[in-house]
């Protein structure tokens, strides 16, 4: 590269250590600071409060024409999904966004993923990032055909098998703000036993089963792409993310490979009369209200059994999707329900994340509908679960990166701990030594791997195009053009 063209390129970047707000003292990247690989637990700590991105790229149906992503994304209702968009859910106090993807809509029939569907989902991740937030990738109600595990468990597990293989290969080396899950409700086969049936013993280890070795395939598929994935933190379904069938001694979690990084999901829409329900149905007469001594009790009783049987056991809960509908309730128990529900879930260690398909969350406004919701909300933008250490002077820990593989004679710029990749763990360490809280990883060739602008030196320069590419702003170092 001509001198003249780097010096371009240093201005152009020292321009964008303003424009990205790139300083040395900022809170966090994508998480905590010096926490790229914190427990399941502490992870769901700092999650805080999460919103749902519903009915967007979940939406589904044969019906829909043309082989564009944003079809699918508009197909129920809601716009294309922008950047100002998700700055609207940071603001208004969300600090994690749960991203539901249909992957069957643009899917060939050897079940792979249109290359269009993978980068549209990595640019809404990319905008939850950008913001400092925690995103959950799953694949969601997707046509149903999750129900095929009960006729054709084999075709129906390659599928499953294929498709995240792809999702996990294309993210394997994004940042760990990232979380994936292993589906949504679908866990779970009423044809061969439910609840109501009054039947147990085989029918229901079957059932069971099935769930728990997609799970466990889930957990093998991402580990096994490596990358980031060898120890991101994954987000495993309950039994038709069900509390009580979740708690059930036949659902097991996966074993997997590297301790405390396992998460569990189920969802709340109890009682679902008045969640759900807008008009009397058969199964059912519509509640208008809610909020009796005994409904909040009930919450509190049914998110304990969850603490119980996972918290306190080393897996953390995250409440995916909760919520109610709004048409014929009564305002103030919609404010009383999802507050109640928030609130409980949140002090109990959990991360509550509403459903919201647009009837909370103006999506062309950016903001929370109802004044007083926005409030509560609100409260949540800037409270924290976990202490993390600050860069001061006093310091008297180092914090060190060590690498997790021997390192090779082979430069991978960027890669300044040596293991291979480069990623948010090599963004750490070249923060720590700029800060002066360390001299730079044990890998010996970490200040050439570091010095991705060439100039030399291992500077702040290098720090903002580290976060360039992670952020996805750019995709080579100057070095390597």
């Amino acid at each position: 590269m001509k001198k003249h063209q780097k010096f371009i390129k240093i201005v152009t970047f020292l321009s964008l250590i303003t424009l990205l707000g790139t300083s040395l003292f900022v809170p966090s990247v994508f998480g905590a600071p010096y926490s790229y690989d914190l427990t399941a637990t502490d992870t769901v700590l700092d999650m805080g409060i999460g919103w749902n991105l519903g009915n967007t790229l979940e939406a589904c149906g044969s019906w829909i024409s043309g082989t564009s992503v944003s079809n699918y994304e508009t197909a129920w209702g809601n716009p294309v999904t922008t950047k100002a968009m998700i700055d609207g859910v940071k603001a208004a106090g969300f600090k994690s966004i749960r991203i539901p993807v249909a992957w069957s809509n643009l899917m060939a029939s050897d079940y792979t993923i249109n290359a269009d569907l993978l980068k549209r989902v990595k640019e809404v991740v990319d905008y939850c990032s950008s913001n400092d937030m925690y995103a959950i990738v799953n694949i969601h109600w997707d046509g149903g055909w999750f129900a095929n595990f009960a006729t054709n468990y084999d075709e129906s597990m390659k599928k499953y098998t294929s498709v995240w293989t792809q999702i996990s290969s294309y993210f394997k080396d994004y940042p760990k703000n990232l979380i994936l899950e292993s589906l949504n409700e679908e866990g779970c086969w009423d044809t061969i036993w439910n609840r109501w049936s009054g039947s147990t013993g085989e029918d229901k280890t079957r059932a069971y089963n099935i769930l728990n070795s997609i799970n466990q395939k889930f957990v093998d598929i991402v580990r096994a792409s490596g990358g980031n994935n060898a120890s991101r933190c994954l987000l495993i379904a309950g039994y038709s993310t069900d509390i009580d069938l979740t708690c059930d001694s036949c659902f097991k979690m996966p074993t997997d490979t590297i301790k405390d990084k396992l998460i569990i999901s189920v969802h709340y829409y109890t009682p679902s009369t008045f969640t759900i329900l807008t008009e009397d149905a058969s199964w059912g007469k519509c509640a208008t209200t809610w909020g009796t001594d005994a409904e909040i009790n009930q919450v509190k009783t049914d998110f304990n059994k969850m603490k119980t049987k996972f918290a306190d056991k080393g897996f953390p809960v995250i409440i995916g999707e909760y919520g109610t509908v709004t048409t014929n309730k009564e305002l103030a128990s919609v404010r009383r329900y999802i507050t109640t529900v928030c609130k409980t879930a949140y002090d109990l260690g959990f991360c509550p994340m509403l459903w919201d398909s647009s009837e909370h969350y103006s999506r062309t406004e950016a903001k929370i509908k109802d004044t007083e919701l926005a409030a509560f909300f609100y409260k949540y933008k800037d409270a924290s679960r976990i202490t993390i250490p600050t860069a001061t002077p006093t310091m008297t820990t180092t914090p060190t990166v060590t690498p997790n593989v021997t390192p090779t004679s082979i430069i991978v710029y960027g890669d300044t701990n040596g293991d291979g990749s480069f990623n948010a763990l090599d963004f750490a360490a070249v923060r720590l030594y700029l800060l002066g809280i360390n001299n730079g990883p044990t890998y010996s060739e970490w200040k050439k791997a570091s010095d991705v602008n060439g100039d030399g030196n291992v500077n702040s320069i290098d720090f903002a195009l580290m976060k360039s590419k992670l952020l996805g702003l750019i995709n080579k170092f100057p070095v390597e053009q």
